[in-house]
């Protein structure tokens, strides 16, 4: 996952790197061995907050063993759903129905299959993670072009959400157009032993191919996949912090400028911070390392008291104090250069300049030893963690410039109401392209990465949460922004598969796979458009982006929270604080 968090104010005093940190557990649970389980996410919460379960869980270490597992499943027509090593996607997309399903994790799928240095190319299982394949690229003398910033997502797990990095060149940012061949299991016949491998490229079967490139798993299980490297090379990077009076216009232009673009927006304070980043020769001087503050381990207490901090802040409605917190944080960020050193130890100065597999991405804080949770990575539901909701969906280029004064409006009418925002990084924007996967992105556009405090208790309402409603709203509705596959509340998937042009084709490949539908869900049913919708319409449900409130109930009355229009995009529904509530009710 693209996932950031926030520094808090550990990040003022000591912006250093923790030796070690708790690695993430699995997120898989059972009461005895591999039985009677129960999944989460990473962050340790769905957005509908529900429980997964399943019968069993198996670990396949080979493709051997995952077809003989499959082969079992489908013979007794159990529904099957995959997980990954740290299950970074935030909706549902690991769950099964009921719970005598089977999970099929890729833990232990995780190793290199074939590398062809001459070729050009590196196959390797569907459960290895980023960082092993940037890793193992290196080891060739080659880079992968693009890719996301965290390293803890899988190969597979990439697949299935479409995951990407920042740019316009090329084939674009999505890692799935850098794969030329895709091996993957799916129910099979009684002729076929019951499980049936499927072996996919553009020159032999573009249809499938291109069905499976973004597949939601629900094709079968990514068993090895086949990428198409570069020869390596090296990156030049420094940020620059301006105004962001003009930044609508640069939004258009900024992209095809540097090939590794992208924005940091910081809009409660006028300033956006833009990347310059771009190719060099391998032979330029500089070993710079990109580890990225948030990515790192934090001490637990720390974490604690940030949270707690916030927690107060929201409880006192205290904008001053977080807009206070967002500039100092976010100036802090700036002036430790996010993480950049030119030579792995310390940062001396802009450009950084180092290889790509040393500049792509980073996450160091799930390579450490057990420490007991002394450190951790922030949003580890084990400890009093971060825990957020994540808005993140693509505008077509075209209408970036409006989208973004549209925001600008919405600034203009209380310049506090986004420093919540900023208090986790800013509204990371990253450009992306058109792709021919069926479920990929359909045109050039601007990918808005936001993140926001997600109160524990559901029926709690957030500060200044109309505005941020309003903008999820605004991106959806007015400008059919296509929502990232594996972040997101529930209202961005609601009737989402109409977007796509190729859906159709998608469903046809859907149909020949599984027929039974057994590697399907009901939330992919949802997402897909096959049956009901992802709306959940109840009392609070608005606070958690389960609905779009049409009744004050729906928001949190009681709290003085209402649904009323929005105040730049009137179409909106949004959950408002309303002073008075007894004289201003419908």
């Amino acid at each position: 996952m693209a996932c950031r968090t926030l520094l808090g104010l550990y990040c003022l005093f000591t912006l250093v790197q923790m030796a070690n940190s708790t690695p993430p557990e699995d997120p898989v649970k059972c009461v005895s061995g591999n039985t009677n389980c129960a999944v989460t996410n990473s962050l340790g919460a769905f957005p509908d907050r529900s429980t997964c379960e399943a019968a069993n869980v198996a670990y396949p270490t080979t493709e051997a063993e995952l077809v003989s597992i499959v082969a079992s499943a489908t013979k007794a027509g159990r529904k099957m759903r995959v997980t990954t090593r740290y299950s970074h996607s935030i909706p549902k997309l690991v769950c099964t129905d009921g719970n005598d399903g089977l999970f099929i994790s890729t833990k232990f799928l995780n190793h290199t299959v074939r590398a062809d240095a001459k070729a050009m190319t590196l196959t390797v299982e569907s459960g290895v993670t980023l960082k092993q394949l940037i890793a193992e690229a290196a080891k060739l003398g080659l880079a992968l072009p693009y890719a996301p910033y965290w390293w803890g997502l899988t190969v597979g797990g990439m697949m299935g959400t479409g995951a990407h990095g920042s740019s316009l060149w090329g084939k674009g940012s999505a890692v799935h157009d850098y794969v030329t061949e895709i091996r993957m299991v799916s129910p099979g016949s009684v002729n076929d032993g019951f499980a049936k491998i499927r072996v996919l490229s553009e020159a032999t079967t573009p249809s499938e191919f291109n069905a499976a490139k973004v597949s939601l798993g629900v094709l079968g299980v990514i068993s090895q996949v086949t990428f198409e490297l570069q020869p390596m090379f090296k990156r030049s990077l420094k940020y620059v912090m301006e105004n962001d009076l003009d930044f609508d216009d640069q939004a258009l232009t900024f992209g095809k400028k540097h090939e590794f673009a992208d924005f940091v927006w910081l809009p409660s304070q006028g300033k956006v911070v833009y990347r310059i980043d771009d190719r060099v020769a391998d032979n330029t001087f500089g070993n710079g390392l990109y580890d990225f503050l948030p990515f790192r381990s934090q001490p637990s207490v720390a974490v604690a008291t940030t949270r707690s901090s916030e927690e107060t802040q929201e409880t006192l409605r205290d904008a001053h104090g977080k807009c206070a917190a967002a500039t100092a944080i976010s100036s802090a960020l700036f002036s430790a250069s996010y993480g950049l050193t030119n030579n792995g130890i310390i940062f001396t100065g802009y450009p950084v300049i180092g290889s790509q597999n040393r500049m792509m991405a980073s996450g160091s804080c799930l390579d450490g030893l057990e420490d007991g949770l002394t450190t951790a990575c922030p949003w580890d539901s084990r400890i009093k963690g971060v825990s957020f909701h994540q808005t993140c969906f693509s505008i077509p280029l075209s209408q970036v410039k409006t989208f973004i004064n549209d925001i600008k409006s919405l600034i203009k009418i209380e310049p506090k109401s986004l420093c919540g925002l900023e208090l986790y990084y800013g509204i990371l924007m990253r450009y992306v392209t058109s792709s021919p996967a069926y479920l990929g992105k359909e045109t050039e556009g601007i990918d808005f990465d936001i993140t926001y405090y997600r109160a524990k208790d559901p029926l709690t309402p957030r500060l200044y949460e109309d505005f941020i409603e309003e903008i999820e709203q605004i991106a959806l509705f007015k400008y059919n922004a296509l929502p990232h596959w594996g972040k997101n509340r529930n209202i961005a998937f609601d009737g989402v598969i109409k977007k796509y042009k190729n859906a159709p084709e998608f469903l046809k490949v859907k149909e020949s796979y599984d027929p039974n539908g057994l590697f399907s869900s009901e939330w992919t049913d949802q997402i897909l458009g096959i049956k009901g919708n992802t709306t959940i319409v109840k009392d609070g449900c608005a606070l958690e982006g389960l609905c779009i409130c049409s009744e004050d109930a729906h928001c949190a009355p009681t709290n003085g929270y209402l649904c009323r229009p929005g105040k730049v995009y009137k179409e909106a529904r949004v959950c408002t604080h309303v002073n008075n509530v007894s004289l201003q009710r419908d």
